[in-house]
């Protein structure tokens, strides 16, 4: 399995810590020519203004939205679901649009808000995930493909499926349990043999 992390802005070395303890091939993510023959891409936490921006300036936002056309599983993490959104109403830029999700940023608060909550996710063994928000955002609403994964104690939705696609509003990467790298990597294995081929060699 070779899955990227996008190496723009943010916590993309604790993402990639993660994948090779699971046995998986990481690559940091820095040109858009690196995301062919990959598996599997996580957008990392981080500043999504500043994501977004250097997406743009990188010339990432169509090689990324192909990736996601061609069955490639990508997952958000904090910063990372609000580029995936369809719709962000305080974003500045455009979000790539990738998920059927309204996302609203800092939905909690300034950085001392931060908190941790314990998770029951659907469809994860194990127990609850301990789960670390800072300044997190949250899925104000869901389209009808969408599956809500884990919510808060108040109905919060703050962790998402679509397809391959993957979006959690906490950071999964700063504690020491993988199951949601271990799940992600398993969406990423249900790609077809066609579905790996970069589009170049098609």
């Amino acid at each position: 399995m070779k899955a990227g992390v996008l190496a723009l802005q943010g916590d993309f070395e604790e993402h990639a810590e993660a994948l090779r303890r699971l046995g998986a091939e990481a690559v940091e993510v820095r040109l858009p020519e690196q995301l062919d023959g990959l598996d599997a891409l996580i957008i990392p936490g981080g500043e999504s203004t500043t994501i977004t921006r250097l997406i743009d300036e990188y010339g990432f936002r169509e090689a990324l939205r192909d990736f996601g056309a061609r069955g490639g599983a990508i997952w958000g993490t904090c910063a990372g679901m609000i580029v995936l959104a369809s719709d962000v109403p305080d974003l500045d830029r455009e979000p790539l649009g990738l998920m059927d999700l309204q996302v609203r940023r800092n939905a909690f608060g300034r950085q001392v808000d931060s908190f941790e909550a314990e998770l029951d996710v659907a469809g994860m063994n194990g127990g609850p995930f301990h789960a670390v928000f800072i300044r997190a955002p949250l899925v104000s609403a869901a389209g009808p493909g969408v599956e809500v994964l884990a919510s808060l104690a108040d109905g919060t939705m703050v962790a998402a499926r679509q397809g391959r696609l993957l979006a959690t509003a906490f950071h999964p990467e700063l504690t020491g349990d993988t199951r949601f790298h271990r799940l992600f990597l398993a969406l990423a294995g249900e790609r077809t043999e066609d579905e790996r081929l970069p589009a170049r060699a098609r």
